[in-house]
């Protein structure tokens, strides 16, 4: 089977296995030694060779399908993408274009991708789809492009890009003297949100939408004003293009607002389609321009809504909300081909599945099965494609008729990876918590399990804390259990995919019964009598991170702990994360009452903590800054607890975005657990 390039496994492994060796502290009681994966298992080694595909769409004929194929690029320690394309059965699957973002002609002769270009940077090219394959630089722009979208004409290409503003608090400095080397001047911050993970420090500018000739040209700014236009859609007519955005005065002290606006291509001229308090966001076009599909809702201060999918008229009248009654959050919104309703994805109690609304609010659901299946395109002969994926089948390309919904799996993009392998089996369970709640989770079984051993239990939190554990394959679980783990993981109060409610229940109470959550869950594992209770370690990123440095402040059940990129402490995380919105995710400012954040602050019990407890972040990280890994570790050191700080180079917030990281997240944790085999001794009493 052909694969893309850079893949190939070096002698570098075991290099890097070596840096997780830890000097074992005194209170800890080794194992007797670290654990191996068997050689029919999938490997950290696998994962060099490991691909993903995304964002499958199919051309306007229904012929051919695009694809993006990831991979990684060992040498220079980074995943590169490309567009594939294939018929529409899967065959003649291969190679089109290094890029990204590729985007279909409205008549198919052409499409349009993302790749670098003249003067430097992120361009937009043209492929012509005849048999010479002509491919054209479009743009020769100084700022990136993004959410390029074709005219419904074929004849311009509209786009996003940053516009920058000019620089505020000129001082009148003198002139520096021949030859001197003064200090870089400052940076001066105004703005509320200065800066984002992933990013570092925000330009001073906004997004604004443009159009520029097919054929190539010059581009043409097509908003203006003192407010980011977000989005890219144009409405079928080609006149007029969505966008969401909140242009009124304070926009930026706005929280969780957002409108739907309409701009005149020709003009600039600018319309409010939706005028309301609460989010409006994603507007999708009938194939008849007659309507506009959105999600939102009405403004709450509940720290989680799901959305509604509402339609409007195209001039943003005759409102009507389509699933109300759902509770849960449509994405991926795309019209049935004759107009006549709208198809949705929908995440649900760790599946995902496409849903369908009429235009008279009947609500069903189209696909079922224990999956994550994301339909991404739908054609004009009801052919949908998508991508989809269970606990033993890793990310493919799927095309059905949503008429019949029979899945027919196109690509296998690492059958050669997984060929002789025996993966870990994944069981549902359901429990009860405290309050009656009804808890869903998964039991990661090792090949070739014997539930009359004893194995030792990795307990993983998900992050959010409003997000899902789902049952899409994950090639960490895998790699654990290869080496002897079972897994626990779970989606406690707060998580989504349950309804607005469960959602809901954690509003200033977090960490708080999402702990029970969790501990029930162990203890629904416990007693299948599979598992050694000396051997059980927890560990968790973001959310998952408050919670592990919440569960050794509250519980000496675990051996070890790994609270990786965690919020320790609320005072000081609030005014330090990446946006001002957490301020809102507690009932009183800090300076009116601390109470609630002291109280909901893993490092106040930290007096209590006795576990073992590792802590890894990256050094860019913006989302939790590594100020709340430091607090956490230095109140560790000085009570004496063993602990150890690992510092990710090269990561923002996670510590898993560059490959060597993710094995090095892997094989550390693994070090930092199989060193311990018994709790400490003590109970805690003080909560």
């Amino acid at each position: 089977m052909h694969r893309s390039p850079h893949h190939f496994v070096t002698a570098s492994l075991a290099l890097l296995a070596a840096t997780t060796a830890f000097v074992s502290p005194a209170r800890a009681q080794q194992a007797t030694a670290p654990s191996t994966a068997p050689a029919n298992r999938l490997t950290i080694a696998d994962y060099f060779n490991w691909e993903d595909v995304a964002s499958p769409s199919l051309s306007p004929d229904g012929r051919q399908i695009l694809y993006t194929r990831t991979w990684i690029d060992q040498l220079n320690d980074k995943r590169e993408s490309s567009v594939w394309i294939m018929n529409a059965d899967g065959t003649r699957n291969r190679f089109l274009v290094k890029g990204s973002d590729a985007k279909w002609s409205p008549d198919g002769t052409r499409i349009s991708y993302i790749a670098p270009g003249e003067p430097g940077g992120a361009q937009i090219w043209v492929r012509y789809m005849d048999a010479e394959g002509a491919t054209t630089q479009i743009t020769r722009l100084t700022e990136s492009p993004d959410n390029v979208e074709w005219s419904p004409d074929g004849k311009a290409l509209a786009f996003g890009m940053l516009v920058r503003q000019n620089e505020e608090m000129r001082i009148a400095m003198p002139a520096p003297p021949k030859g001197a080397k003064w200090t870089e001047p400052p940076r001066v911050v105004t703005k509320v949100k200065y800066r984002a993970d992933r990013q570092g420090f925000l330009e001073n500018g906004l997004r604004q939408l443009f159009t520029v000739p097919a054929d190539g040209g010059t581009p043409r700014q097509v908003t203006t004003g003192e407010w980011a236009a977000n989005g890219t859609t144009w409405m079928p007519d080609g006149k007029r293009l969505l966008f969401t955005s909140l242009r009124t005065p304070d926009a930026e002290y706005a929280w969780r607002e957002s409108e739907i606006y309409a701009v005149d291509v020709a003009s600039g001229a600018i319309s409010a389609l939706t005028k309301r308090k609460g989010p409006d966001n994603n507007p999708t076009p009938s194939p008849d321009g007659r309507y506009v599909a959105y999600t939102g809702y009405d403004s709450t201060d509940a720290t989680w809504k799901d959305a509604i999918l509402y339609v409007m008229d195209a001039d943003g009248g005759n409102v009507r909300a389509l699933t109300e009654k759902l509770d849960r959050s449509p994405a991926g919104m795309l019209w049935s081909p004759d107009g006549s309703g709208v198809y949705f994805n929908v995440e649900n109690e760790g599946s995902k599945n496409l849903y369908f609304v009429s235009l008279k609010g009947d609500v069903r659901q189209v696909t079922k099965g224990v999956q994550v299946l994301t339909v991404t395109d739908l054609g004009k002969s009801f052919m949908a494609v998508g991508v989809n994926t269970t606990p033993t089948k890793p990310n493919d390309i799927v095309a059905f008729d949503v008429r019949t919904t029979t899945l027919k799996q196109l690509t296998e993009v690492n059958a050669d990876v997984l060929a002789g392998k025996q993966l870990a089996t994944t069981e549902e369970v359901w429990y009860t918590s405290v309050d009656g709640y009804k808890i869903q989770g998964w039991i990661v079984k090792p090949a070739g399990f014997d539930a009359s051993k004893k194995y030792p239990l990795m307990l993983e939190i998900h992050g959010g804390p409003h997000s899902m554990y789902n049952v899409a394959f994950n090639f960490s679980r895998q790699d654990h259990a290869s080496n002897g783990y079972v897994m626990l993981y779970t989606n406690p109060r707060g998580s989504t995919g349950y309804g607005s409610a469960f959602g809901n229940a954690i509003k200033n109470a977090y960490p708080g019964k999402d702990y029970d959550d969790l501990m029930a869950g162990v203890d629904t594992v416990l007693n299948r009598g599979f598992v050694d209770n000396n051997r059980m370690y927890v560990f968790g990123c973001s959310g998952g991170g408050v919670l592990t440095s919440w569960i050794v402040g509250h519980t000496n059940r675990f051996a070890a702990a790994s609270a990786n990129c965690p919020v320790t402490n609320w005072m000081s995380f609030v005014g330090t994360t990446d946006g001002s919105s957490w301020y809102y995710n507690f009932a009183k400012y800090p300076w009116d009452d601390p109470s609630e954040h002291l109280r909901r602050s893993p490092l106040m019990y930290v007096g209590n903590v006795q576990t073992p407890t590792m802590l890894m972040t990256g050094v860019n990280d913006l989302r939790t800054p590594m100020g709340q890994t430091e607090e956490y570790y230095e109140a560790l050191k000085v009570r004496k607890v063993p602990t150890a700080m690992i510092r990710f180079n090269n990561e923002w917030h996670g510590t898993s975005s560059t490959p060597s990281n993710f094995l090095r997240t892997q094989l550390y944790l693994r070090s930092w657990f199989d060193k311990y085999r018994q709790p400490p001794t003590g109970k805690i009493t003080q909560e």
